[in-house]
């Protein structure tokens, strides 16, 4: 603590004489040459990417794509060895995707699973390894739910709107982002107004009841940048229980149409002020307030095997992620700095209505909820010719508990509460030598009271092959990720089952890297590469389950099993004319738990995506999808309840088209088909996914 408050010393030392030199500068007359041309300010490439809001751009001279998760600040993807997959907003307003699940489901490497459609508990696995071991950032803070038992960020109720960018950053990040960073990272930016005041409103029907209502407006005044956009999404009538388990259970005709119901606001800000030239202020919110009602393979087991009656369940969660920013450059742009205070808080209620022997099963219900207060500082150096060195420190103070009220003698109540502080420092140099060689090189330290201390780090190297196109890749890496205050410390007694923490839990460690080339061709308008990738972890953390002679499930975690996983990751990205583009990934996964010699569960081995835009005429554009997803091992719902890979998912296909057409200035229609086969399929297995569905809608804009 006493070097993470020296560090915020110096970064507040180095911000005051920043300041001194950006007020002189600004109260400094200008004198311009006759001879000279005034460069517009709007040319002026202004660090702001640096600030931690992660703002990436694209450069338009010759359509350079720039990352800013990759190193922390804006670099070519070309001239970074890490594997980056970038999404932007035009992609997700041309493919009218609504939920982030949605986006990333269609991206290499990821596996998506969501539990009963839109609004659903949705995790996302990277590379094979598991969903609480890739960290999920927005504008710079880390949103990994704390309140979850596992920790893991949860996209069901993300949705787009507002979202101006999303970097996928694959691979061991421990070395810049630390705990959760294992596999990956997920970095998400809020679109940044700017330009003359734009408000919209958007409205939005179809299948499954759906109605969405998005009201916005962004653009700039002078100094000051705006961002607003409020959002309802709605969805009712959603079975998800797959027709041959309810055959099983000989469900009746009023469980068969017992649908889920989804309700979501949300809104999303982001605001920028320009102080000077050089120092500007920021701050992005996003709040979360949704409903989700659920009937699921469980309830109906309820009813069916153990004679209870009208049996639903309710989640209901509040999420807020707020974020302010100061950022300066000083010393004639040679030193970029930004400092941070992020805060967030999660609260979940879950609630389960129904009778059992004509006694309420939960009359009480149970809430989840943390908190996550964090400060943050990076610098860097800008050293010319000799490349950038960047420095930074984070300090972490989180919070959880989990509350239930007794019911009766076989629910005993509990009330868990817990906290943990991590401190962090890092250091980065990258530089490149002849615009042949480009590398990067971290290192970070992570003190936790909890579960230790941890130095991790990682290494990217690209090679440009001058005069060819091609650019060849690598990195190397370590990660680790700590358990959760619930894996912990979760005291949990209820009828038939207990769930109790395990306080001598390890970190998961992870040793990574990876390998690929890529080739440019018909003067960049096609690129395609392939990327090897090879992890392995130890101290993997998972749950283990014992039933006593009573039948009584008991539940705790523990340090059992390593794993190895190892795939390809390839890409054709061909812009065919002006009007046309197609994209291709394919992603090949082989994850097994070597302890136990067993596949992971919900780790498909085969993925493709195709994806296709066509724009036949200026305000016409048309999108296409194809994803295939092959079979993964899971945990049965019917048969064995401590076998997770004794079933086996189906694969499937999907197909997806949408069109937009802006009428004029004021008035753009949309229209979209989802999954036009109409397959009927699980991911994971119990849970059936939405088939064939129809949406459209109309959006106002001044």
């Amino acid at each position: 603590m006493h070097d993470f408050r020296s560090l915020l010393f110096i970064s507040t030392l180095f911000t005051a004489v920043g300041l001194s030199v950006a007020a002189a500068q600004e109260m400094r007359p200008v004198t311009v040459s006759a001879k000279a041309p005034v460069r517009p300010a709007t040319a002026t490439m202004r660090p702001v990417a640096s600030a931690g809001n992660h703002v990436a751009l694209k450069r338009q001279e010759g359509g350079e794509t720039i990352t800013v998760s990759a190193a922390r600040r804006p670099v070519s993807v070309d001239d970074i060895g890490s594997s980056v997959t970038i999404v932007t907003e035009g992609q997700i307003q041309t493919q009218q995707r609504r939920g982030l699940a949605d986006i990333l489901t269609r991206q290499p490497g990821l596996n998506v699973v969501q539990t009963g459609g839109p609004g659903g508990a949705t995790s996302i696995f990277m590379r094979g390894n598991n969903a609480n071991e890739v960290k999920v950032r927005l504008d710079g803070m880390d949103i990994n739910d704390g309140s979850s038992p596992s920790g893991a960020f949860d996209a069901g109720q993300f949705v787009t709107d507002g979202m101006g960018r999303i970097e996928i950053l694959r691979g061991p990040q421990s070395g810049l982002y630390g705990a959760d960073a294992m596999a990956g990272v997920i970095d998400i930016t809020t679109a940044q107004g700017q330009g003359r005041l734009t408000p919209f409103v958007r409205l939005e029907g179809g299948a499954y009841g759906t109605f969405n209502q998005v009201l916005g407006a962004r653009g700039s005044t002078r100094r000051f940048h705006y961002n607003i956009e409020l959002s309802h999404y709605r969805m009712d009538g959603f079975n998800n229980i797959p027709p041959y388990i309810e055959r099983a259970y000989q469900a009746d005709r009023r469980q068969r149409n017992e649908g889920n119901r989804n309700d979501n606001r949300s809104a999303n800000i982001r605001l920028r002020y320009d102080v000077t030239r050089t120092f500007d202020l920021g701050l992005t919110a996003r709040l979360i307030q949704s409903n989700y009602h659920s009937y699921s393979v469980y309830d109906l087991q309820s009813e069916n095997l153990y004679g209870d009656s009208g049996v639903r369940e309710q989640n209901n969660k509040n999420e807020a992620i707020v974020r302010g920013t100061a950022h300066l450059v000083s010393f004639g742009g040679l030193f970029d700095q930004v400092i941070g205070l992020g805060y967030m808080t999660n609260r979940n209620r879950w609630t389960e209505t129904g009778t059992s022997y004509g006694s309420p099963i939960n009359p009480d219900p149970s809430y989840y909820r943390s908190d996550r207060l964090k400060i943050d500082w990076h610098g860097t150096f800008d050293l010319k010719q000799y490349g950038q060195f960047l420095v930074g420190a984070e300090h972490f103070h989180d919070t959880f508990n989990t509350s239930h009220t007794a019911a009766s003698i076989w629910d005993s109540g509990y009330d868990n509460s817990a906290g943990m502080d991590t401190t962090a420092g890092y250091g980065q140099y990258q530089g490149n030598w002849n615009r042949i060689l480009y590398g990067a090189a971290n290192i970070r330290y992570d003190a936790n009271s909890r579960y230790g201390n941890h130095v991790t780090w990682r290494v990217a190297p690209a090679i440009h092959v001058p005069g060819t196109g091609t650019i060849i890749k690598a990195s190397a890496g370590s990660g680790f990720h700590g358990p959760s205050l619930y894996q912990l410390f979760a005291n949990q007694v209820g009828a038939g089952y207990s769930e109790k923490g395990n306080p001598n839990l390890r970190a998961e460690r992870l040793i990574g890297y990876d390998a690929g080339v890529e080739q440019k061709l018909l003067h960049d308008r096609l690129t395609f590469g392939a990327t090897w990738y090879d992890n392995r972890v130890r101290n993997l953390i998972q749950s283990a389950l014992s039933i006593d002679s009573s039948y009584n499930y008991n539940y705790s975690y523990e340090n059992v099993a390593k794993a190895r996983l190892y795939g390809v990751e390839a890409f054709l990205d061909w812009k065919a004319r002006s009007d046309l583009e197609f994209n291709l990934s394919y992603t090949w996964t082989h994850a097994r738990n070597e302890t136990l010699d067993t596949e992971l569960q919900q780790r498909p081995q085969h993925k493709f995506n195709f994806n296709t835009l066509w724009t036949p005429i200026r305000d016409l554009t048309f999108s296409g999808n194809i994803l295939y997803v092959s079979g993964w091992r899971d945990l049965p719902v019917i048969g064995s309840e401590t076998c997770s890979v004794c079933a086996k998912g189906h694969g499937y296909v999907t197909i997806d088209i949408a069109a937009n057409y802006k009428i004029n200035r004021f008035i753009s229609v949309h229209a979209r088909a989802d999954n036009l086969l109409n397959r009927q399929y699980e991911e994971p297995i119990g849970y059936l996914q939405p088939g064939r569905g129809g949406y459209g809608g109309v959006t106002l804009s001044y």
